[in-house]
């Protein structure tokens, strides 16, 4: 039995996964309801999987967070702590991340071989451009977009599937968090 791979993904109305300008950490939108369901989802036992770039970013934000700073939120915390590997041609160990493995290679093998030997699921937060490769390969089980009810047009970043191949998208799953946050959940099957 293979292992499942969710690539979960924070994204603007104009899918973006990021913003610059004044833009605070989740848009300014999070609530109480959206910060407990994160922590519930990173509650589970699984596997991190990230790109150097995103693996790079999440050092950078930790490292220059506070307790009391929303970086820190707990389920940060706990992603933190799960075993973790970051696909890189670029990077060596050890990390800076407690119970992470780089591994070089193409991330398509790798995760290929992540998802046959793993006892628990596999989960990627971010890392766009590994995640559109492992998508155009048929590797990504399911889709996890949580989508923030803002548009950031003119200070957008990071758009989360520019260049990315055509997909059909089989929805599974979906809620409603603080009354404004939709979580969508799809399977994707390349068009």
């Amino acid at each position: 039995m293979t292992a499942t791979y969710t690539f979960d993904v924070f994204s603007s109305l104009d899918g973006y996964g990021a913003a610059g300008a004044n833009w605070s950490g989740y848009w300014g939108r999070q609530g109480p309801e959206l910060l407990d369901h994160r922590l519930a989802l990173y509650g589970a036992e699984q596997r991190m999987v990230f790109g150097a770039d995103t693996y790079r970013a999440f050092t950078r934000m930790l490292a220059s967070s506070t307790e009391e700073s929303d970086v820190r939120d707990p389920w940060v915390t706990r992603m933190r702590n799960l075993p973790a590997t970051v696909v890189s041609t670029t990077l060596e160990g050890p990390l800076d991340w407690p119970n992470a493995t780089v591994v070089s290679g193409d991330a398509v093998d790798v995760v290929t071989r992540l998802k046959e030997e793993s006892e628990v699921p596999l989960r990627s937060h971010g890392s766009l451009s590994l995640n559109r490769a492992l998508m155009a390969a048929g590797l990504v089980d399911r889709l996890q977009v949580t989508l923030f009810p803002v548009i950031t047009g003119r200070t957008g970043l990071d758009p989360i599937f520019q260049g990315a191949a055509d997909f059909d998208l089989e929805l599974v799953e979906n809620r409603t968090l603080d009354g404004h946050i939709q979580e969508l959940i799809y399977r994707p099957t390349l068009h």
